[in-house]
């Protein structure tokens, strides 16, 4: 089987990698943010690792800690600086406040959002898949004086794999219940040429074990249109007899604001929420041409997404 989580860098200056996990405690309705990060300058500067926490809790303002750079040192570990580390069983780390031993496992497939060949190849400007759609987690996260303490929590991993982060993007992991999963990449690269197309919304929702649309992902992209804004940005289109309608709403008070650094030393701005809200409408052409509801979900405070400007 192929290791989606292992590192794919091997030395190039001009890189980003991210490891992220996001989870939602079903017992508090507390989510947690874990960003895992490997930079490789493009001027040839030493490498580093570095990432961040994030706690949102159902009754306050979210808690946000970064994690200092290190050397890149992965000591056999999936990623590790200083005391923060990620193997494939396990994340634990402490910064200031904020800490966490969590354990996980996820037997689903992974959801390829963009194409196989883009991941392997890195022909595109960079790549995102999903190894760990529905992953379970037990554990704890303490941050001040409160602890959750996770017990077959959902939530999922993600990698990130590229020269770094788009112009603008969107993001949206939405766990539907019985085994259904919807994850969305909405991007403008920054590549010139690229830069001045309209949003590419890179669209896989598996609905009863089956991925929805089916086929290359870049090809059913280009039958999907997004707006990307803040507090609410949506997703719509088609493919076959079925189409998708996403709305996505990020309440300030729910969302953090987290600026990132490309290799090439450019700035941007990451507006991160796992306490989000999505209305999914999905929906069946019927033999007369008419649309009918397939499947519709409301997720309050369970959909984890995100919006990134420069």
């Amino acid at each position: 089987m192929e290791d989606l989580l292992a590192s794919r860098w091997r030395g190039q200056a001009g890189r980003k990698e991210v490891w992220y996990t996001t989870i939602t405690d079903p017992a508090t309705g507390t989510g947690v943010w874990l960003h895992h990060e490997l930079v490789a300058p493009t001027d040839g500067a030493t490498p580093y690792a570095h990432g961040l926490v994030g706690v949102f809790p159902p009754d306050g303002r979210p808690v946000l800690r970064h994690v200092p750079a290190a050397p890149w040192r992965p000591d056999g570990a999936v990623f590790a600086s200083g005391d923060v580390r990620m193997t494939r069983d396990r994340f634990t780390g402490q910064v200031e406040d904020v800490s966490w031993d969590v354990s996980w496992r996820d037997g689903a497939p992974p959801i390829y959002t963009f194409p196989r060949w883009a991941w392997h190849r890195e022909v595109l400007p960079a790549a995102q898949v999903v190894p760990a759609p529905r992953a379970l987690h037990d554990g704890e996260v303490r941050y001040g004086d409160q602890v959750v303490r996770l017990t077959d929590a959902p939530g999922a991993t993600g990698r990130i794999f590229g020269h770094g982060m788009a112009r603008r993007w969107s993001w949206l992991h939405a766990d539907l219940g019985g085994g259904d999963v919807l994850e969305i990449v909405a991007a403008v690269a920054r590549r010139r040429g690229w830069r001045h197309l309209p949003v590419l919304p890179f669209v896989r929702l598996r609905i009863d074990g089956v991925d929805w649309p089916g086929g290359d992902p870049l090809l059913a992209a280009l039958r999907f249109r997004g707006v990307l804004a803040l507090p609410e940005w949506r997703v719509r289109g088609r493919s076959g007899d079925r189409r998708l309608s996403v709305t996505v709403r990020q309440p300030a008070d729910r969302t953090l604001s987290v600026p990132y650094t490309d290799p090439d030393g450019s700035r941007c701005v990451c507006h991160n929420s796992e306490r989000a809200d999505a209305e999914i409408l999905l929906e069946t052409r019927a033999g007369g041409g008419d649309w009918r509801p397939e499947r519709r979900w409301h997720l309050h405070g369970t959909a984890h997404a995100e919006v990134g400007l420069r």
